[in-house]
Parts: structure tokens; sequence; C-alpha cells
């Protein structure tokens, strides 16, 4: 029992490092960043499951027949989420002089504006219509230079779109960076239905038309791997901060691996001297005395053939 306890209390005090002021901050600094790539991991998630139920909707309202306006849009009711993307008709004039651009839209590397009319239905409330992109460097174009729409009456028919939201939206001179019908509906003075409508059709046809609207894309994108990706760092760091502690543990107090002490009389215990190998040969080196100290001078007769 003895020798029990004991192993038990060495191996508790081996970790007992784990109680320092640097261990402990780090275990914290570990916990904060497990926390964060969880919530991460969980927003993709969300993200994900966001766009799947966005994309059954647009799926399911692709297949109903359109219906008349009214029944989907009114004024002041802001516009269902079971509503996006569904198919509406409406039928008025176009009110040309009050038109809205949409600027800085831009369409595979194109500079450009979206237009924005505003439909006068029978009903006497105004239906903002997306009609389309026009390319153009100019993002304050005038109503004049845009393609005009069809004169007289006229029937559309759009996928219903929610209003923007923020300062996005605010309108300055006919002019917005997003859509949304209570800040346009101010700035003509008209009342209008709550959301606006993506240009499918209209009858008659216009002489011009502009490019159609984008419909969204139905793919669920990258944030089921998005949310992986978190999630493995954050699995990253709490085995990096284990192995971390067990090399610690491992090291031992003085930072040296066990049994990295040279041994008494090892290979390592003490350093040998450098040797050279074995010369084959010798080498006499050439020196250079100062004159007439020569001492090979005495070995070489001379012109009279005395030593």
């Amino acid at each position: 029992m003895r020798g029990y306890r004991g192993a038990v209390r060495s191996w508790l005090s081996s970790w007992r490092f784990l109680l320092s002021r640097r261990w402990v901050l780090f275990f914290l600094a570990i916990i904060l960043v497990g926390w964060a790539t969880w919530w991460l991991g969980e927003w993709q998630f969300g993200r994900l499951e966001d766009r799947k139920e966005r994309n059954t909707v647009v799926r399911a309202n692709e297949d109903r027949p359109p219906v008349a306006v009214d029944e989907v849009l009114a004024p002041g009711r802001p516009v269902a989420e079971d509503d996006e993307w569904r198919l509406v008709t409406a039928t008025g004039s176009y009110d040309r002089d009050d038109t809205v651009v949409v600027r800085y839209r831009t369409r595979n590397g194109y500079p450009g504006v979206e237009v924005v009319v505003p439909l006068v239905t029978t009903t006497g409330t105004t239906l903002l219509v997306d009609r389309g992109w026009f390319g153009t460097d100019d993002p304050l174009i005038k109503p004049d230079a845009l393609p005009a729409p069809p004169e007289g009456e006229v029937t559309v028919t759009g996928w219903v779109r929610a209003d923007g939201t923020g300062d996005s939206t605010a309108v300055d001179e006919h002019s917005t960076r997003a859509i949304a019908s209570g800040p346009i509906g101010e700035a003509i003075g008209q009342e209008v239905y709550t959301g606006f409508v993506a240009l499918k059709a209209e009858d008659p046809a216009p002489a011009e038309e502009l490019a159609p609207v984008e419909l969204p894309e139905l793919g669920e994108g990258p944030h089921f791997f998005y949310g992986l990706q978190w999630w493995f760092f954050g699995v990253l760091a709490v085995g990096g901060f284990a192995y971390l502690a067990w090399d610690e543990r491992r090291l031992g107090p003085r930072g040296r691996r066990e049994g990295a002490r040279p041994r008494s009389g090892g290979p390592f215990s003490r350093q040998r001297a450098r040797t050279m190998p074995p010369s084959t040969g010798s080498m006499t080196p050439e020196r250079y005395d100062a004159a007439g100290d020569s001492t090979n001078a005495a070995t070489r007769p001379n012109s009279s053939g005395r030593p």
C-alpha cells in the first residue's frame, strides 16, 4: 500500500508544473481558442442550414404558378420568408421619371447598375420592379440614358424579393446601393408595396431589353467544410497543449531528457582529442632565410667548384 501511495504521489508530483502561472495562462488561452473555434464551426453549420432552408423555399416557389401581387405583397407588411422568390404578376404603367439606379453592381468584372422602375398598378399602389442590369461606368446615370421600359399599360411577371437593410438603402437623388421599398417610396412620394419584384417578363416587350436579373445559386457553398476546418483547429489546439504538457513532464524539471546525461566511461563521457590521419610521406617546409644566412647555401657548390 505504501508503494502504491508513493507511486501516486510521484506521478502527481511529475504533473505539478501544470499549476505554475505560465501553464495556467496557457491552459486558459487554449480554452478560449477551443471555444472560439467551436463557435465559428457552429456558425458555419448554422449558415449551411439557413442556406438549405432558403434553397428549399426557392425550389418550391419555382414550381408554383404565378399569382396576383396583392395575394403576396401589401404596403407595410414585411415579405414572408416562404414567399421569397415566388412568382407574382401585376398590371399597370411604368413611372420612368422616378427610376431609381442601384449603383456599383458589377457583373463578370464589368461595372454597371440595376434599374428599378416604379410600376403604378391599376389599384393605385406602386410596385417596385427591378428590370435588370445595365453596363455603364457612370454610377449616377440618369433615366434618359437607360433603355426605356414599355409605354402604356404593361403586365409584369417577376420574383418576390425582400427589402435590403442597413445604411446602404438610403436614397440620394434617385440613386441607392440596395433596394428597400420604404426609402424609395419616401424618395418618390408614392405608396408602395413592401418588398420589390425582380423582373422575369413583361408584356408588351420593350424595344431594348436590359440584362436579366441574376437568379440565386442553389448550391450549399463551402460552409460544411469551413465548419469542419474550424473544429479541426480546435482539436489541433487541444492536442498541441496535451503534447507540450507531456513533453514538459518527460523532460523533467531541468529541461533535460531522461537518459540524456552522459554515462561514466561511456562514448560521450569525455571529448576525445582530434587525431590526424597518418602521413604517408614527409614534407619539408619551404623557408625563406635572410640574405647571407641560408643554411642551405654552404651545401651548394659555388662557381669555382670549391665549398
